[in-house]
């Protein structure tokens, strides 16, 4: 065996939230609402794209522009440009990448390095932080902290930034901030006058804005998607990422995207040329033909953008519905597909606590081995030093098949008949 070391940058970002989880899931032949993929069929016309594109000309069988395919970065272009009041370039302003984790990579990759600082607003998806540290940047966490204005009936809405807390992150050595509205795994919606509070940070400080927006229309009535490169002055200083997977729930598509300044967009390509090239050419045509069927619906009942939020609203309540049955408190989310619920009340007589493993951890494994029931730890959404806000909170997805869902209904009534 050749001793040879592997590179200082991989120390402390080997492990991964989703093959763990995942692969208990299915050694336990447990109901799945942990990882964030919907287990219900993407729109008809999107998957018929797809299967008529391989035999439509040969040549969408090769090779395409390796920065976007022309076809779906004018798409995006058509859809974005009135959306956030910016004549936006195809060929300039857009780059395609293999899933939004490929933007993630690339924005990161092109920006930080050793001892620059990026901010990150908790909770987090969860590869914010070993991608900053990959780059040998240091991660800045500031935690929204809960203020229910009715412990009865618990809204992502509650959780706030403390603004002092938020500057004393920033400093000269901040190159970026990272934010994500709809937040995973939360579900708050980012207001405008947050949103504005932190174009005022990043204007003060010269850095630049990550606006991670994948779940962007998931939205629940009464709610705003606000795009904070929409701000005064944030145009210039801001990329915007959105997914394929979360807008059309094809998530194995593995198709994301960058909207950005010309100056900021050609330095991903630098980093994208050298890392992946190109995004499959199939899947990027398919999906530039559903933005042309969703273009020409948008606003409409025919609209995939209305159709599934509206789905999901339905399973969220039931999902809610069924929690506070069980005797969990869920916290309901303003956008996305996730919720998290606190679990203090639950009866766990019988788990034993592992050393060194916070609480949610070894609940979700425990209820996934005992319950056949899967879920996600929220404190994986946290910096170590944080983890204590996440307490007993158990995230769920609700994108789910309603067949799903009531599996899950069953296992919970038949738990609660038991005691």
């Amino acid at each position: 065996m050749a001793s040879v070391p592997p590179a200082k940058r991989l120390q402390g970002v080997d492990k991964n939230l989703w093959v763990e989880f995942s692969a208990l899931a299915v050694k336990h032949e447990a109901v799945n609402l942990g990882q964030g993929f919907p287990d219900f069929p993407p729109p008809k016309h999107v998957v018929d794209a797809l299967t008529s594109v391989t035999t439509d000309h040969h040549m969408l069988n090769q090779y395409t522009r390796a920065f976007g395919h022309p076809a779906l970065v004018k798409n995006l272009s058509r859809l974005y440009s009135p959306i956030m009041g910016k004549d936006i370039d195809p060929m300039s302003d857009i780059i395609v990448t293999v899933g939004a984790y490929g933007s993630l990579f690339a924005i990161i990759q092109a920006y930080i390095e050793p001892g620059d600082e990026l901010v990150i607003i908790e909770p987090f998806f969860d590869c914010y932080q070993p991608m900053t540290m990959y780059s040998g940047g240091t991660p800045k966490f500031v935690p929204l902290r809960p203020n229910y204005k009715d412990p009865t009936n618990r809204s992502s809405a509650d959780w706030t930034l403390d603004p002092d807390e938020l500057e004393a992150a920033f400093s000269d050595k901040t190159k970026a901030i990272i934010i994500n509205t709809p937040n995973n795994p939360l579900g708050k919606v980012f207001r405008r006058e947050e949103l504005q509070m932190i174009a005022d940070l990043c204007q003060k400080y010269d850095c630049i804005c990550i606006s991670d927006e994948v779940y962007e229309w998931l939205m629940y009535p009464g709610q705003q998607h606000v795009r904070i490169a929409s701000l005064p002055g944030m145009w210039d200083r801001t990329v915007t990422i959105g997914s394929a997977g979360k807008t059309f729930s094809l998530t194995g598509w593995k198709l994301g995207w960058t909207i950005g300044p010309q100056h900021i967009i050609k330095n991903l390509g630098t980093v994208w040329q050298n890392a992946c090239f190109n995004a499959p050419t199939p899947t990027q045509e398919a999906v530039a033909r559903a933005f042309e069927h969703e273009i020409s619906v948008l606003g409409t009942d025919e609209s995939y953008f209305k159709q599934l939020p509206a789905e999901l609203l339905a399973k969220k309540s039931r999902l809610a519905e069924i929690l506070r049955d069980a005797g969990f408190d869920p916290i309901m989310p303003d956008g996305g597909y996730f919720m998290i619920a606190d679990a203090s009340n639950i009866d766990v007589g019988e788990m034993e606590l592992c050393d060194g493993e916070p609480w949610d951890y070894t609940f979700v494994k425990w209820m996934t081995a005992n319950k056949k029931v899967a879920t996600i730890p929220s404190s994986a959404f946290y910096s170590d030093a944080n983890k204590h806000i996440a307490g007993k909170m158990i995230r769920f997805c609700f994108a789910k098949e309603d067949a799903t869902i009531e599996k899950m209904a069953d296992i919970f009534k038949q738990w609660k008949n038991s005691k």
